[in-house]
């Protein structure tokens, strides 16, 4: 049974979430607190966090910036009050796997949460390579040639993507789909924006522009 951490200081909306979840199979474990959110994370093996922003201790930034800087990856979706434009990117640059806004529907909620924890079990594998390439995920370390590169979380995110669909173009569609896991302005750049800020740490030439189409890792000899 999948283990669910809700990180909520509002009894009424971490009750709401807890009985939905525990009717939908899920074990859960609500907490009040950063504090708490942290320790929880570090000695129980929950399967997702959700994590609101606004707690009474620290912020959920802070909360989420410990639970990445002590190297776990359990998948964190925020689920907060705050929907300015800045947070959501401040949140997801920051190692969130999604991010709601409140007031929200359960059923979404509960979707996101069984499409991250799908995700989960169908990327058990610990590393990633192609040619001199490689990723691991559990220290989220990136490596060209054998030395350390160092990513931000959407720069990894956005790596993993590719080096796990070798040679196929994805559409800025895709990836904004299964790096940033929601729903950009259709203009965004952002898509462009990163695929350069990666070509700047691992080679010009590895991510390749496909034009109309979008982008796709360079396999060796093509």
């Amino acid at each position: 049974m999948p283990s669910i951490l809700v990180v909520e200081d509002e009894p009424r909306i971490a009750a709401f979430v807890v009985k939905g979840l525990t009717a939908a199979g899920f074990a859960c474990t609500a907490v009040g607190t950063g504090r708490e959110a942290v320790a929880e994370v570090l000695t129980d093996g929950h399967d997702l966090v959700v994590l609101d922003l606004g707690l009474p201790d620290m912020d959920g930034f802070a909360v989420l910036e410990r639970i990445r800087g002590s190297g776990s990856t359990v998948p964190v979706i925020i689920l907060t009050a705050r929907s300015s434009a800045t947070d959501v990117v401040t949140g997801l640059e920051n190692g969130a796997d999604d991010y709601m806004a409140k007031p929200f529907g359960f059923d979404e909620l509960l979707a996101r949460i069984r499409l991250r924890l799908r995700s989960e079990a169908a990327t058990a594998t610990t590393s990633l390579a192609q040619a001199d390439l490689s990723l691991d995920l559990r220290t989220r370390q990136a490596t060209v040639a054998g030395t350390p590169v160092d990513l931000s979380a959407r720069e990894f995110a956005l790596l993993e993507t590719f080096l796990r669909h070798p040679g196929q173009v994805l559409s800025r569609e895709q990836l904004l789909s299964r790096v940033w896991g929601y729903d950009f302005d259709p203009g965004s750049n952002v898509v462009d924006v990163y695929v350069r800020y990666l070509r700047q740490k691992i080679g010009a030439d590895r991510v390749v522009t496909v034009r109309g189409m979008g982008y796709r890792l360079a396999t060796p000899g093509a």
